[in-house]
């Protein structure tokens, strides 16, 4: 036998044993995203009556929460998202979960830095490799950095995850492993995410986008209906040799990549790779991710910090919001006090991008939305008490809705105002006005057309 498979053999336990080294008080990572542990997770929820005080923390996770469904309380588990999904936000609603805002390319440094305690760490990996590594799939962000400083990591063995090659920090090797656990439980394939669907709004606001696109650039899409329609137009435009640097990587990347359009030879940052931190799609993204050479899984640090952003020359950064108010302050993360999902690297590549020789940074959102039957508009005169501003109005570049897009760099208050009126439902565009002038932000007197 090896002295790996010794070593695997020695640390191989079951669930059950495994989830005795938590205590109460303790702060128990579960990874990011589709690294949450099926297994162990319900396991210690069992254990819940002889706990008390129990933080668990995630981010963007789908997966169904055994230990804090078993606790409506919060007294025994109480779960933390960095960032929220539908599951995560039903906790939150429920009272059972909260939000730690964040920076998402800063979390790899806070733990270094020690600002979050780790007594636990408990994740989902790919089965060992014969070098000893067991590779986290394409869940990557800050994965390498919590089991640097944890107290104990615990990996669940999961056959079904994909591998997702580096880059760097992919990957944790067998002596840096407290426990290993092996159960058909933690067999889980990642979900199989539908695309999202895609509206004649989408359409439009991606065909202005469209326009500012050239050959050589290199792109970060973020999620949601509007960046899969970039995508499919890329597939059948003329554009070439065009890279991504990216936070999450989607179907849309892998379509133009199968199309031929995504090269990454005019990057200047680790040219001819397609970076990402962490990534999200269907069955066919997970195959198509699994021991791809083309591909660099890298910590969040290095894909969302405005430095490497960049570094490469032409970035188009695209991503979605909620609402605007008419001074260009973006909220992209809460409608009011009730946290949507969170404020992610949206900042960091709006930052970025600006700094990137011909970049430009995309905030697009529909120009209105329903709620309960009515019609209402996502350009607010001033937004909607409790919302969280994700991008500050002096890093605001580009704003798109379906009716144009418009630069608010170097604009004045009253510029602005109009530029940002001016995309906004044509329903709404008086009244708007109206609240502008209450504002003293509005020049003109003069209907906007």
């Amino acid at each position: 036998m090896s002295d790996l498979m010794k070593q695997y053999r020695s640390k191989l336990v079951t669930a059950e044993e495994a989830v005795k080294v938590v205590k109460s008080g303790d702060w128990v990572r579960y990874g990011y995203s589709f690294s949450k542990p099926t297994a162990l997770d319900m396991e210690l929820a069992k254990r819940k009556d002889e706990l008390f005080d129990v933080n668990i923390h995630c981010s963007t996770c789908l997966r169904k929460f055994y230990t804090v469904e078993a606790d409506p309380t919060t007294l025994h588990f109480r779960y933390n998202s960095g960032h929220m999904t539908a599951p995560e936000r039903y906790l939150r609603d429920k009272g059972m979960a909260y939000y730690i805002p964040a920076q998402f390319g800063q979390n790899v440094e806070w733990f270094r830095r020690g600002y979050n305690p780790c007594n636990v760490t408990m994740l989902s990996v790919c089965p060992m490799d014969k070098y000893g590594y067991f590779n986290f799939g394409p869940n990557n962000s800050m994965l390498k950095a919590i089991c640097d400083v944890s107290e104990k990591v615990i990996v669940e063995v999961n056959p079904s995850m994909p591998r997702a090659l580096g880059g760097f920090d992919e990957a944790i090797h067998i002596s840096e492993v407290d426990m290993i656990v092996e159960d058909p439980r933690a067999d889980n394939p990642l979900p199989d995410i539908a695309s999202p669907s895609i509206t004649l709004e989408d359409k439009k606001i991606a065909e202005f986008i469209m326009e500012e696109i050239t050959d050589g650039a290199c792109l970060q899409l973020g999620i949601g209906g509007m960046p899969q329609v970039i995508g499919e137009m890329i597939t059948q435009s003329d554009l070439k040799d065009l890279g991504v640097h990216t936070e999450m990587m989607n179907e849309s990347m892998m379509d133009m990549f199968l199309a031929g359009k995504l090269t990454g030879r005019r990057k200047t940052l680790l040219p001819g790779k397609i970076v990402y931190t962490f990534a999200f799609g269907s069955k066919r993204l997970w195959e198509w991710i699994d021991n791809n050479p083309a591909l660099a899984s890298c910590p969040v640090n290095f894909t969302n910090s405005p430095q490497y952003i960049m570094a490469n020359d032409n970035v188009i950064s695209i991503n979605n919001c909620i609402e605007v108010d008419l001074t260009g302050q973006v909220c992209s993360e809460s409608k009011g006090t009730r946290m949507i999902s969170g404020s992610g690297g949206q900042l960091e590549f709006a930052y970025g991008s600006f700094y990137s020789k011909g970049g430009k940074s995309f905030l697009a959102m529909t120009s209105t939305y329903n709620k309960n039957g009515n019609k209402l508009s996502r350009i607010v005169p001033t937004l909607t008490p409790g919302a969280v501003v994700t991008t500050p109005r002096p890093v605001v570049h580009y704003l798109v809705t379906e009716y144009g897009k418009v630069n608010l760099k170097g604009k004045s208050e009253w510029q602005r105002a109009e530029l940002i009126i001016s995309i906004a439902h044509p329903d709404f565009r008086d009244d708007l006005i109206k609240e502008a002038e209450k504002l003293g932000i509005w020049r003109r007197s003069a209907k906007i057309e």
